[in-house]
């Protein structure tokens, strides 16, 4: 695995070189990227983090004045070195480790997952009408280097009034999903542009995230 312009890596340990693979380990929960992971014809095993033991908890709590961007490289980084120590720690097959996060930022400011009905409406109200960025990042673990590669989106939303809202929120689709909306669910009615990934804004960028894993001997 090697680095490139867009890709930073981070060296964490001595373990052997691991072999050409077409099997990774994917650290992520999401439903999504585990439908987009087979799109593009790549085979995984998931690795939890947090529903085994040893528990290892990621904080993705945003620092004060962080900006998106290095938030969402941050946290991504964090899962990969949790994954790392989970695959050691369990004494696993060696694999590819790959870890993924998406937030939303509007003028600046992070929108992450709605708390409650009433934090997702209002997040929802403040995209209504205008032009926010979604930025996924995307981090490789292999031969114990971390490479990441970071996209960003531009998704546009028509104006939404409080029924549409309501009726929306209530659906339950918002609520565990940054920004308060799933782009490939019944939010695509509302979004009247959207410029960069689609895949991307869905939670994990496959050209890149293609890329990015050819790179760390992943046969795919």
């Amino acid at each position: 695995c090697f680095s490139s312009s867009r890709r930073r890596g981070l060296f964490i340990g001595n373990d052997s070189m691991q072999p050409p693979s077409n099997i990774i380990y994917l650290a992520s929960k999401s439903p999504r990227r585990r439908e987009l992971l087979k799109q593009i014809g790549v085979h995984y095993e998931l690795l939890m983090t947090r529903d085994h033991a040893p528990r290892i908890d990621v904080d993705e709590s945003p620092l004060d004045n962080e900006t998106a961007h290095v938030y969402v490289q941050r946290v991504v980084k964090l899962k990969a070195e949790s994954a790392l120590r989970v695959m050691r720690q369990r004494r696993l097959t060696p694999r590819p480790i790959l870890t993924a996060d998406t937030t939303v930022a509007l003028d600046g400011q992070i929108l992450g997952k709605p708390v409650d009905k009433a934090d997702a409406r209002r997040m929802l109200a403040r995209l209504s009408g205008q032009s926010h960025q979604v930025l996924t990042a995307v981090a490789v673990v292999a031969n114990d280097e971390i490479r990441q590669v970071l996209t960003t989106s531009f998704v546009t939303f028509a104006s939404l009034d409080e029924d549409e809202i309501k009726q929306y929120v209530e659906t339950g689709e918002p609520m565990d999903k940054a920004g308060a909306y799933a782009v490939q669910g019944l939010a695509a009615k509302y979004i009247s542009k959207l410029s960069g990934s689609y895949s991307g804004v869905m939670g994990l960028p496959l050209y890149e995230t293609a890329a990015l894993l050819r790179q760390c001997g992943v046969q795919i």
